[in-house]
């Protein structure tokens, strides 16, 4: 997902700072040389803040800006998107994301696991389609299969249904994201009727076998009815999503090594050749985009003298 041509480069960076206390102390180790450099030389233009409950996370939220979308918390169409870009018109209908998913009962929660843990295949993912399919059609819903992890639900009363990303569940107390729209009651019955479904199913029984986790409920998000797409689309840059998510702080600095020597030292590069250039930063609560700053070598001092460090930048999101 990402754009980049001639004209210039604007990388988008979801994770790029943790608001954990394990996740602060790594971020206090990292270097990043060409963040650094780019940081002293460019200014902030953007910046969006929310708190860290907030439904849609700082890097879907400024995708959407970037979009030209509309939309509050947890009402941002990723799923009507997505369903088209699996070959699935959207049309006026109002889509949710049904995201095949294992929920893991702790001693004191239940949390959702990276659905990416998994590991699962076409064939396994449309049998299980399948068998939950009949489920959905008699309450009225339409399913299409996507992808082995992006089932597509089409139903009116998605239209305004306010939903967490998964990007806010994965690891985390599924309960304290479910949220209390009354618009979901049918769903929540449905995931139940789900989950007892799943729970039996021989398939799980043959993954269990396998040594691998069962697929045993799912995640709705993204709803609400396609919107065109008025701006240019960032370069999204995910390396730093898998880490972040499973609080492998040590695996998020190497990312974040890997991230400033590759895409970072391309886009000041691409500042320095004069194409348009801009990066976008999204921790757990804020996203700032950066750029070039404008003027004279007065205009720039001035932009060097107020520019913060990488680290005391983190900070902030």
């Amino acid at each position: 997902m990402g754009h980049r041509d001639n004209a210039g480069m604007h990388l988008l960076i979801p994770f790029a700072a943790p608001l954990s206390e394990a996740g602060r102390q790594a971020a206090a180790t990292l270097a990043l040389p060409n963040l650094r450099t780019l940081m002293s030389r460019w200014a902030e233009v953007q910046r969006d803040e929310a708190d860290e409950w907030c439904l849609s996370p700082p890097h879907e939220r400024a995708l959407a800006r970037a979009l030209g979308w509309q939309g509050g918390s947890g009402l941002l169409p990723w799923a009507a998107r997505a369903a088209r870009a699996d070959g699935i018109e959207p049309g006026d209908l109002s889509w949710g994301q049904l995201t095949p998913a294992h929920w893991h009962l702790g001693t004191e929660q239940i949390s959702l696991l990276d659905p990416a843990t998994l590991m699962l295949d076409d064939t396994t993912s449309r049998a299980l389609f399948a068998a939950v399919l009949p489920l959905f059609l008699s309450e009225g819903y339409a399913l299409h299969y996507g992808a082995p992890q992006r089932w597509y639900l089409a139903h009116e009363s998605l239209a305004t249904l306010a939903t967490a990303s998964l990007d806010r569940v994965v690891g985390r107390n599924v309960d304290a994201w479910l949220g209390k729209d009354p618009a979901a009651r049918k769903l929540r019955r449905l995931q139940s009727e789900v989950q007892m479904l799943l729970y039996t199913h021989p398939l799980n029984d043959e993954r269990a076998a396998r040594g691998l986790l069962p697929v045993n409920s799912f995640w709705l998000s993204g709803c609400g009815r396609a919107q065109p797409e008025a701006g240019v689309v960032p370069q999204v840059d995910e390396c730093l999503r898998g880490p972040a998510l499973a609080d492998d702080w040590a695996a998020w600095v190497k990312a974040w090594d890997t991230l400033d020597t590759g895409p970072l030292a391309t886009l000041r590069e691409c500042a320095v050749n004069g194409h348009a250039a801009a990066l976008t930063l999204c921790g757990e609560r804020a996203w700032v985009r950066l750029e070039p700053a404008p003027g004279g070598l007065l205009r720039r001092a001035r932009a060097l003298l107020k520019s913060p460090s990488p680290l005391a930048l983190m900070e902030t999101l």
